[in-house]
């Protein structure tokens, strides 16, 4: 859970059209986001965002794409909750 009084920075490569959905921590630092949706129409940023809030246990309205909205490395914000 995110409790910081600022927004939390995470870097993240999505790998669309995967298996499953899961987010994993990679030894550089950065996240790899398996998302089982398409890259089409906002579909993989839609699961990705839900992904990321589900696992932080934050609403989706707190996580926001920075950066990289049509590229598979993305910059994502997580504004903290109460």
């Amino acid at each position: 859970m995110l409790e910081a009084m600022e927004s939390t920075r995470l870097e993240v490569k999505v790998k669309p059209n995967a298996r499953r959905n899961a987010l994993t921590l990679q030894e550089d630092g950065s996240w790899l986001a398996e998302i089982t949706a398409p890259p089409v129409d906002g579909k993989a940023n839609a699961a990705l965002i839900a992904l990321v809030a589900k696992h932080f246990g934050c609403p989706k309205r707190a996580v926001t794409v920075k950066s990289g909205a049509v590229s598979r490395r993305k910059v994502l914000l997580v504004a903290p909750h109460s």
